[in-house]
């Protein structure tokens, strides 16, 4: 396995993906979303670049429709397209379905963008 900082930003998450726990201390969408949005903004901050510049507008754009929802909302639409009953609640079964989710549809964000050839935003 390579080491972490010789990861792309994809492999990276996937890595994530795979073991959340481990990553984050507890398997949650929140608490997964949380992580990705301090990773995002530690990488903004210190000179790098974020790697979920566009995601939002990726999402929204996948879907085929907006909401005020940020980007862990849009992820929770594509999850469950019914809704759900409480989103600071969500049961085990309804958290593993929405990391998995997330990650699949981060997965394909970035394979969009390494398919550009750069670490920029889908268009």
């Amino acid at each position: 396995m390579k080491q972490l900082s010789e990861m792309s930003e994809r492999e990276f998450f996937a890595c994530v993906g795979q073991r959340p726990g481990m990553f984050v201390g507890v398997n949650s969408f929140h608490g997964v979303t949380a992580f990705l949005e301090g990773y995002a903004t530690h990488a903004d901050r210190h000179g790098g670049s974020d790697p979920l510049d566009g995601f939002q507008e990726w999402l929204v754009t996948r879907r085929g429709r907006d909401c005020s929802h940020a980007w862990p909302g849009q992820v929770l639409h594509v999850a469950f397209p019914d809704g759900w009953e409480n989103i600071r609640d969500l049961p085990p079964e309804d958290e593993q379905r929405a990391i998995e989710v997330l990650f699949e549809l981060l997965d394909a964000f970035l394979a969009e963008r390494e398919a550009k050839g750069n670490t920029q935003a889908p268009a």
